[in-house]
């Protein structure tokens, strides 16, 4: 049903297992092939690294949300945020559907820490109103992350419309939930799992999760279910598990 979506979220650690052991790129595009997932927010993107394409044979040659997208999503957008010598990285959306528009704000509190949000306007099939996308990768240190949540928060109010579907999702290293107040009290959001099983899911370290990082916020959906992607293989490609979700727009 076209009123149904499929989303996923994932910080891929810039295609390496944890403690950057093994390139993990190539298990990694076929893992996410298995989610099936209509739109996938995307976080430790690479989009260019001399230094691995020339230490790795098999480095991919195009930029990473490419290689991941190829052609089972067909539109994909990459904001850059963090940049130096030999690169870039940043997050990424890809989408089965037409992504018409989309944006990179830079959030970064400091020049050590290079932080950004894209945000994607996605037009779904026979929907009345467009999507709105916005990933994030939220910054270590709490005062950074307090202005990034208003950042959000006025990009929200200034550019969603208040009955169009939204989904926000990626890491946000908020170690206390504090992302709450901004995201659930003062945008009327809702936390997927949150709704299903009255907690945030447990995301980091993948191979043990602890800590509750990753999140999946939306608005205007009824959410069908979720699920924790963790384990092997998961817990051998990146140092965060994988969180998807089943909604039907309102």
């Amino acid at each position: 049903m076209l009123d149904k979506l499929h989303i996923a979220t994932y910080n891929i650690h810039k295609g390496f297992s944890h403690f950057n052991r093994r390139m993990m790129i190539h298990e990694l595009r076929d893992r996410l092939r298995t989610i099936n997932a209509d739109v996938i927010f995307l976080q430790e993107v690479v989009g260019h690294h001399t230094g691995h394409s020339n230490r790795y044979e098999n480095w991919p040659n195009s930029p990473q949300h490419e290689f991941l997208a190829d052609s089972v999503w067909p539109d994909f957008a990459y904001g850059k945020n963090a940049m130096y010598d030999e690169g870039h990285h940043g997050n990424a959306i890809l989408s089965r559907y037409p992504i018409i528009h989309w944006d990179n704000e830079d959030v970064s509190t400091h020049r050590y820490e290079r932080r950004g949000m894209l945000h994607c306007e996605i037009n779904v099939p026979s929907w009345n109103k467009n999507l709105h996308c916005v990933c994030i990768h939220l910054g270590l240190f709490k005062r950074g992350r307090q202005k990034q949540l208003l950042a959000l928060k006025r990009r929200i109010e200034k550019l969603v419309p208040a009955h169009a579907p939204l989904i926000i999702a990626g890491d946000f290293n908020d170690w206390r939930e504090m992302a709450n107040h901004t995201l659930i009290e003062r945008l009327g959001l809702t936390e997927v799992f949150e709704l299903t099983g009255g907690k945030s899911a447990r995301t980091y370290p993948s191979w043990l999760p602890l800590f509750r990082l990753d999140r999946i916020y939306v608005r205007g959906f009824y959410v069908e279910n979720t699920q924790v992607h963790r384990g092997r293989p998961w817990s051998k490609i990146s140092d965060h598990a994988v969180l998807s979700a089943r909604m039907v727009q309102k």
